[in-house]
């Protein structure tokens, strides 16, 4: 039986991250798949340039940045200042139905709605019930009123999540939700202030697998076992069974989903507190270009099948549009190739009637599922992924990432919680 002092499970950002920063050279990266790189894939077809689906890099650290950056080589990396909108449907003059596009984030734009839905958001902030909220939805109503939470927040991330909002904890997503105070909301009707988090991002002309590959370099590649699924985790022995030997370790670091991990570890859980949303991504090629000057945009409409729509040509200034589509599906939701087909056909309507396509010929197409997406989090996820990582850190098992840590975070945050893991388990002399 093999033995390594570190067993890392999981070839994407986060594993090859701790493997790039431990200081050791005794590890063995085991990724189930024939490919590094886990979500942060990309897909060359017929001239365009897709991820598995928006993966854009927004960095606080800029030595991150630049570590990363310096090992990309020649490859010419994009600086974009994001441009986001709203698809939003409201009440036009005489009550007629208008559609038009509202800048991001929406509770600090209400003024750019048609009339009346302005003056209902602006009457339901202004006499909003400011309470302790214990749930996601409550939170909306409690720090926007009625009128913005119906509008847009609550439609949209029922889409996007997949699930009734009132299952999800007030603070499900963190520093990462736009929060904006009355003052803030209505100072922005004369002088706009729409920074986010990612007012900012940086992007590859060869996609998203750059970031990983950046990764890569500092890890070796025969210590990278593809197509090596970790099967079973004996906790009390420290020896991991795979689909092709058994491996003995110090220590394990997953970055596969935490619920995934339990299973492999045999520690019993609640299948009911784990509780995510699945995404069906459609990458689509068009034979021409398409609006100019955005670079994603959320549809809260209930009758449109996706929640959100992103343009990877007007990242790379390229001539044909070239978009990323994304649904949500609950956990338990089937999808089979002609669910698929079904939708692509539905998502090429939508994209008509909500004014993306007009007339454009669809010239190249990819899919994938992501399954798991967006983990939900609630105060019961919070608690139990708490407590059994301690106990399996007192085995030497720690999970890290986004879905081995089953919270909402950035790709950046998965790269320094790896790299604080790494040299916590691996202390310079």
């Amino acid at each position: 039986m093999e033995r390594v002092k570190y067993l890392v499970v999981g070839a994407g950002v986060s594993g090859l991250s701790f493997a790039n920063w431990v200081d050791s050279e005794d590890y063995l990266v085991c990724e189930a798949s024939d490919e590094i790189g886990g979500y942060c894939k990309t897909i060359r077809r017929d001239g365009f340039v897709w991820d598995y689906s928006g993966h854009f890099f927004h960095f606080r650290r800029k030595e991150i940045e630049a570590y990363l950056i310096e090992r990309m080589g020649d490859q010419r990396v994009l600086v974009v200042d994001k441009k986001s909108g709203i698809w939003f449907t409201g009440r036009g003059e005489g009550g007629a139905t208008e559609s038009r596009m509202v800048d991001f984030p929406f509770q600090k734009n209400i003024h750019q709605l048609p009339r009346e839905d302005f003056i209902d958001c602006l009457h339901d902030l202004y006499f909003k019930e400011d309470r302790q909220a214990e749930s996601f939805q409550e939170m909306l109503y409690a720090k926007f009123g009625r009128g913005i939470a119906e509008k847009f927040l609550i439609p949209y991330n029922e889409k996007l999540y997949a699930t009734d909002l009132a299952k999800l904890d007030a603070d499900a997503m963190g520093r990462f939700f736009p929060y904006a105070n009355v003052d803030e909301i209505i100072k922005n009707f004369r002088s706009a202030d729409n920074v986010s988090y990612n007012a900012t991002f940086t992007y590859p002309e060869g996609g998203a697998i750059q970031y990983v590959e950046a990764l890569a370099s500092g890890v070796k590649r025969d210590q990278i076992s593809l197509g090596e699924r970790v099967l079973s985790i004996d906790l009390e022995k420290r020896i991991a069974k795979t689909n092709r030997r058994e491996v003995g370790f110090e220590f394990l670091i997953s970055s596969a989903p935490f619920d995934q991990l339990l299973t492999m570890a045999s520690v019993p859980f609640d299948r009911d507190i784990y509780t995510y949303n699945k995404v069906l991504v459609f990458n689509l090629g068009f034979d021409r270009k398409g609006r100019e000057g955005v670079h994603w945009v959320y549809f809260p409409q209930r009758d449109l099948s996706f929640y959100r729509v992103g343009y990877y040509d007007n990242i790379f200034g390229t001539d044909r549009m070239s978009l990323y589509v994304e649904l949500g599906r609950p956990r338990d939701a089937v999808i089979t190739e002609d669910d698929v087909a079904r939708e692509r056909e539905r998502v090429v309507s939508d994209l008509a009637k909500a004014g993306v396509v007009d007339g454009h010929e669809l010239v190249a197409s990819h899919h994938v599922v992501l399954d798991p997406a967006y983990v939900h989090i609630t105060k019961e996820s919070v608690a139990d992924v708490t407590r059994k990582k301690a106990l399996l850190a007192a085995r030497g098992v720690y999970s890290i990432g986004r879905y081995g840590s089953w919270t909402y975070c950035s790709i950046e945050d998965n790269i320094v919680e790896a790299q604080e893991l790494a040299k916590t388990l691996s202390p310079l002399p």
